[in-house]
């Protein structure tokens, strides 16, 4: 399901082959372990279908554990010959890697604060310095020594008090995005006696200090569905209900405003958002809604000054506009136009300074920075030279600043961050990320964007990098990666790991499918609901252009997806499987129908919008025929390898459980189905960054030797 645009490196991690050569033959001697199947009769709208693997819906049956301990007992066989190539993998990826690295320090009400990382450790240490960079170091948490005894650890969250004493954080043991809060006295380095259990991990402080609003999950189903305040010194038990959403298909979060005079509670859908505002420095005042929801409208709010500036898709502004109203008059009749609709500009966010207003557009797909004096006296975009960037603001912490921090990267360049100085337009780049081991060089790849023609007859971007000096003659393999949901857009990005790919013969290709707004929202209203179908087709129809092209063939043809991705990877494989040598589906999301009958599971009901409602016999109707669980058939398909984690909140472990289930009842032939479960881990996969480069070196191990190749 909902992927929120962070890819993991276990997400990168792609593909086996479909031709068995020498060294995996006598895999061939392996008997892959066979789910019981006990027939279960789900009927609604007078269709009955029948689901012979309903009982994996049960992580406390030990029967379930012990086939999911047999699939993995079944996949360390299958790749046990691929394990000292995945200890070289793994360092080789691990050696690219500064370890005693650190951010770049950003400023927030009068300290420095400094991520860094120490040679040889997972974790991150969180840190910070007084009015100077030249201060002593503060460390706020050295997550290594938090996360000792755990198997996965993740810290959130972090946000200190106006008066810099306290810091609220969020800690999640079991990867079920399930996070107990907790509050440290960074004078004293106590942690409070104090814990909020089942939040989201972030709260917000109120400015006296001693108030925290936070956000609370349902237990069941794991929605964000309720704001509580808490008073310090006192127990979570008695803390006050703020606000209840008890829409179901909505959730709920809090924050204040960046001018630091509101705290502001947010309501979003997929389709309709609302906010509520209270003046930061009256807690116990009760908020007040700025503009009631309204199905179909879309809104987010910025404060500054007197009036608040509103970026929102009223009439009908399809990729949006921004709108200015003012502070004592927030309702939708106020709003006038600042930046009007632009039919071939998409308007993605803006940061407000104290003499800039900085917009952050996409337009053909490529991202833009907009600046604009708030006088009036000047106005220009950032100049970018390429079309496999990508390029956003961040770390803007600080309102009275001339200096506008982006990143940069490109499928060619390593990450940067830069400081730009709006008056001047001088920049400086704070930081290039740096690729140890003395082998990268930016100047031996070369990237580009071409243009597939799906079968309707829309063009589809499709963003590629590959050594110089590859021949275009069929012969290369090629990895093909795609999203495409909940408008989610995968921008052209540089990853050190991928090179050990790239460096073996390689091309790494990204599919702007629609569904995703890489062309603006109508891309993405194009690829949802009832126009779901476009996502799986565009992807086809990409790979049959590469193929076509000569970039690839059929037998060195790759595709990836990690959860609603992996719902793409599983529908595809339906449709064209002879097109790919090997898929690898994350996470996926691959048993839609029952799923989203389902709404005591995470997530359901707040993805109506996305998918449609079942219980409607239209969409029900439709999902079912890409439903890539509900269509597994009797035909060859191609070489797999899917994975999971058993504390999945948002993709339940039983739905690639399932898909495998019935895959090896149903394929034909003689292609590779492996099933890996993490059985400590979620949707994220393993928690420490060299933990997660062992998923990625294992995938790709077994990727590269099924291509022949073997170092």
């Amino acid at each position: 399901m909902k992927n929120f645009v962070i890819i993991s490196l276990a997400s990168l991690t792609f593909a086996v082959s479909c031709n068995i050569k020498e060294s995996s033959k006598k895999d061939m001697n392996i008997i892959p372990p066979k789910a019981n199947k006990i027939s279960k009769h789900l009927e609604i709208h007078g269709d009955v279908r029948e689901d012979n693997y309903y009982w994996l819906n049960d992580r406390e049956n030990e029967e379930v554990i012990d086939y999911l301990e047999r699939e993995n007992n079944y996949y360390d066989q299958m790749s046990a010959h691929t394990k000292e190539f995945q200890t070289d993998l793994f360092d080789e990826m691990k050696g690219r890697i500064k370890e005693d690295d650190e951010s770049v320090p950003y400023k927030l009400n009068g300290y420095y604060y400094i991520t860094r990382y120490e040679k040889g450790k997972d974790y991150p240490i969180h840190t910070r310095k007084k009015g100077t960079l030249d201060a002593s170091e503060e460390i706020l948490f050295d997550v290594n020594e938090m996360a000792e005894g755990h198997s996965y650890y993740n810290l959130r969250g972090l946000n200190v008090s106006e008066d810099n004493k306290l810091v609220s954080f969020g800690v999640d043991t079991l990867s079920r995005r399930n996070y107990t809060i907790y509050i440290k006295n960074v004078e004293t380095g106590e942690i409070l006696e104090e814990s909020i259990p089942l939040t989201t991990g972030s709260a917000t402080w109120a400015n006296d200090n001693k108030t925290l609003f936070y956000t609370r999950k349902d237990e069941q189903t794991l929605r964000s569905n309720q704001i509580f305040r808490h008073t310090l010194g006192t127990d979570q038990k008695d803390d006050t209900l703020i606000f209840s959403e008890d829409d179901e298909t909505f959730g709920t979060y809090v924050y204040k405003s960046k001018s630091k005079k509101y705290l502001i509670i947010g309501c979003y859908s997929t389709l309709t958002s609302e906010f509520r505002i209270l003046n930061a420095d009256t807690p116990y005042n009760d908020f007040k809604v700025f503009q009631p929801r309204v199905r179909g409208l879309e809104y987010s709010i910025s404060h500054y000054g007197d009036s608040f500036y509103v970026l929102t898709n009223k009439d009908k502004a399809t990729n949006f506009k921004l709108m200015k109203t003012p502070a004592n008059n927030t309702g939708k009749k106020a709003w006038v136009d600042m930046i009007p609709h632009r039919d071939d500009v998409l308007l993605e966010d803006i940061d407000i300074f104290k003499d800039y207003l900085v917009v952050s557009e996409r337009a053909n797909g490529l991202n833009e920075i907009h600046i604009i004096r708030w006088d009036g006296k000047d106005d220009y975009y950032l100049p970018f030279d390429n079309e496999t960037y990508t390029a956003g603001t961040g770390g803007n912490a600080e309102f009275d600043t001339e200096i506008l921090r982006y990143g940069y990267n490109s499928l060619t360049t390593p990450s940067s961050t830069i400081d730009f100085n709006m008056d001047t337009r001088d920049k400086e780049i704070k930081k290039e990320t740096e690729v140890l081991g003395g082998k990268f060089d930016k100047n031996n790849y070369e990237s580009k964007r071409v243009w597939a023609t799906a079968d309707d007859g829309t063009k589809i971007p499709v963003s590629m990098v590959y050594r110089k000096g590859i021949a275009q003659d069929g012969k290369s393999p090629l990895l093909l990666y795609a999203y495409g949901s909940y408008g989610s857009t995968i921008d052209p990005y540089f990853s050190s790991v991928r090179l050990s790919l790239l460096d073996r013969g390689f091309i790494f290709a990204i599919a702007h499918v629609r569904g995703g707004e890489y062309l603006g929202r109508k891309w993405y209203e194009d690829g949802k609901l009832l126009k779901k179908k476009n996502t799986f087709t565009d992807f086809v129809d990409v790979s049959k252009f590469l193929i076509q092209e000569k970039y690839t063939s059929k037998d060195h043809l790759y595709a990836s997806g990690g959860s609603a991705g992996g719902l793409l990877i599983g529908a595809v494989v339906n449709i064209a499987p002879e097109l790919y040598n090997g898929v690898i589906a994350s996470v996926p999301f691959v048993d839609v129908v029952t799923t989203m009958l389902d709404d005591s599971i995470p997530l359901t009901t707040g993805e109506y919008d996305e998918w449609g409602n079942p219980n409607d016999k239209v969409y029900y109707d439709y999902m079912k025929t890409y439903s890539p669980y509900d269509n597994v058939e009797k035909k060859a398909y191609p070489n797999m390898l899917v994975t999971t984690g058993l504390h999945d909140s948002q993709v339940q472990y039983w739905e690639p459980a399932k898909w495998v289930a019935k895959l090896r009842e149903l394929k034909q032939g003689n292609s590779v189905l492996l099933l890996q479960i993490n059985m400590d881990a979620g949707h994220g996969g393993a928690s420490g960054r060299f933990e997660a480069l062992k998923e990625v070196a294992m995938d790709y191990a077994f990727l590269l030797d099924l291509e022949g190749i073997k170092e």
